[in-house]
């Protein structure tokens, strides 16, 4: 697994090295904690391998070391701050790195509204991390191990410029190379460069799905 793209996703997104990590996504068959951790080490950031569920028991593990970055679903932390305000308790985070579902702006704002600054990024258990937020608040870079296309649905045919279509990835990772993969995601690039200075192609993030398949969860 190529876990610095995780590590510069989650620099982008603020994390230091030596800030302690709560890591809550699944580590039970599935990559994304493995992955998640992976890029939190590779940045020299101490990882608590939480994982999903036991809410009560994370809050006091949270409680307990303090840890500053939240890893992990947007809902799953939502989650967290509403128990913890219903037992009185304080949480410590102060940024977090959420990927795995939609992330609108309004839960945004409330966790802002918490002293918590969230960047998100877009990933796969296939391909791992795709694009990552960055301050800009400007769609997603597209991280700089990756090649990415937006095509037309079916065809695999380049799309015209900011035109919405498949998100294809080709990774040349010799150890799981996957060449022209497509996500199913839809998605459009974005014209010029991120005013963050980072000047990769930027998407406008995930905008839905190619097959129109339901998840029911």
């Amino acid at each position: 697994l190529d876990y610095w793209r995780f590590a510069r996703a989650m620099f982008a997104a603020g994390f230091r090295p030596g800030e302690i990590v709560h890591n809550t996504f699944s580590y039970h068959l599935t990559p994304g904690g493995a992955m998640a951790e992976g890029g939190a080490r590779a940045l020299g950031c101490p990882v608590i391998p939480a994982g999903t569920g036991q809410t009560e028991l994370q809050l006091r593990v949270i409680n307990d070391l303090r840890p500053t970055a939240y890893v992990g679903t947007p809902s799953f932390l939502r989650i967290l701050l509403d128990k913890a305000g219903e037992l009185g308790v304080t949480l410590s985070f102060t940024k977090a790195f959420v990927s795995g579902e939609a992330f609108p702006p309004s839960m945004r704002e409330a966790f802002a509204a918490r002293g918590i600054t969230a960047c998100q990024a877009y990933a796969t258990a296939d391909i791992g991390l795709i694009a990552y937020e960055t301050p800009a608040r400007e769609g997603m870079v597209v991280d700089e191990d990756v090649l990415l296309e937006i095509v037309r649905p079916g065809t695999g045919d380049p799309v015209a410029p900011g035109e919405v279509g498949e998100v294809v990835v080709t990774t040349f990772n010799p150890d799981y190379p996957l060449i022209r993969f497509g996500t199913g995601d839809l998605s459009a690039v974005l014209p010029g460069e991120s005013p963050c200075g980072r000047s990769n192609t930027r998407i406008k993030g995930w905008l839905g799905r190619a097959d129109q398949t339901t998840k029911v969860k």
